[in-house]
Formats: C-alpha cells, structure tokens, sequence
C-alpha cells in the first residue's frame, strides 16, 4: 500500500500556481480562495462548487462588495465612533 499518494493533487496544484495572489482550500463540497491583498479593487473571496467555475474566478475575480478604501483608512472614519 503507496502511503506517499496526494490526496488533493488538483488542491496542491492550485495553492502553487496561485499562492502569491490567493489562500485557497476546500470542503468535499466547495472551493473557496481568499486575496492576499485585501486592497484590491477585486472581491476578497470567493466560493465555488464547480471548480471550472472556480478557476475562472481565480483568473478574472468579479468586482468587490465593499469599500476598500474604508480598510485603509482603519475603516471608523466616516461614521460614528464606538465607545
């Protein structure tokens, strides 16, 4: 019995080509990868089933959700102040 098998090869295969740009991992169902870059103007995460999908994603994130610029100014700025 091979003890030395790669239980993921396509997982590993995606964290080298991608790991300067993306965190990725997955559950048996999903592919879910996370930008090192959290200023980027693209969407910090994202969620697949299809890994085709996924991949696609990987290449050409959709736009983000969010206001970047709130992250680099420490995000309180222009709202009200807790505390």
């Amino acid at each position: 019995m091979r003890t030395d098998v790669d239980p993921d090869p396509l997982l590993r295969i995606l964290r080298e080509y991608y790991k300067d740009r993306w965190s990725i991992r997955r559950t048996a169902r999903l592919w879910i990868a996370t930008a090192h870059d959290y200023t980027a103007q693209h969407a910090p995460t994202l969620i697949q089933e299809d890994v085709e999908m996924f991949v696609r994603e990987l290449e050409h994130p959709p736009a983000g959700a969010g206001r970047a610029e709130l992250l680099r100014r420490g995000g309180h700025q222009d709202g009200p102040q807790e505390g």
